[in-house]
């Protein structure tokens, strides 16, 4: 009899552990991701962590439609050329990233705009494995059940620019006094210039590394208007 009602208890313990997982990785993530289609994420886990720090929080929605396409452009020239052609992931940045890491160079990130817009609305920072498999797949999520439109709106407004700033919004404001519609292209590329280092590099009289990237990114962002690699966000 006892052996029986263990039995049953175990089943019942299994259950619950099933239901509270496909809640917790499927239901939870899945209903989060589909809210945040139509309404704008106030808040996300790294500007909780930072104000715990004790570093502020400045972050104004801008829908994208009102900022400067000058900034997209300069982003997914930094960041991501294909954002526009891939799904989410891009194996050949990713195989740079590895080969350039194992040949004990600066060590270089291969994620996409589309992976660190999933980082940052939904994780934590870190480098564990259960994070990036949780990374990989909110990008899945977001990529189906967003669009490429959506998942640029939303990291314009969740980039971390600096100590307490988030977004293209806040960024203008503070550090060039206009609004994130009227960024200029020198503007925009110097914003994209210190991703992903905002708490080490900085927008206004910068070292001679971001001066440097600024002047590249701003050449690639003519090539990514010019081949249209901005097609999507548009």
């Amino acid at each position: 009899m006892s052996g029986l009602f263990g039995g049953r208890s175990l089943r019942r313990l299994l259950r619950n552990l099933a239901l509270a997982l496909f809640i917790i990785l499927v239901a939870g993530p899945v209903a989060t991701v589909i809210l945040y289609r139509f309404v704008p994420p106030p808040v996300t886990p790294l500007m909780v962590i930072r104000m715990v720090e004790g570093r502020g929080l400045d972050h104004r929605w801008r829908p994208i439609d009102e900022v400067s396409p000058a900034l997209p452009r300069a982003l997914i020239a930094a960041e991501d050329a294909r954002f526009c052609d891939h799904h989410g992931f891009d194996l050949n940045a990713l195989q740079k990233a590895y080969a350039n890491n194992e040949a004990g160079k600066k060590i270089r990130g291969g994620s996409t705009i589309s992976q660190q817009t999933a980082k940052n609305v939904f994780l934590w920072p870190g480098r564990s494995y259960v994070r990036k498999g949780l990374e990989a797949w909110f990008t899945v999520l977001i990529e189906v059940g967003w669009g490429k439109k959506r998942i640029m709106e939303v990291y314009l407004n969740s980039i971390e620019f600096g100590p307490g700033i988030y977004g293209a919004e806040a960024a203008a404001q503070r550090y060039f006094g206009v609004g994130a519609d009227e960024l200029t292209p020198a503007q925009s590329a110097r914003l994209a210039a210190i991703l992903p280092s905002p708490l080490k590099w900085k927008v206004i009289k910068p070292g001679k590394y971001v001066a440097r990237r600024t002047k590249k990114i701003g050449k690639a962002s003519g090539a990514v208007r010019r081949d249209g690699l901005e097609a999507c966000v548009s």
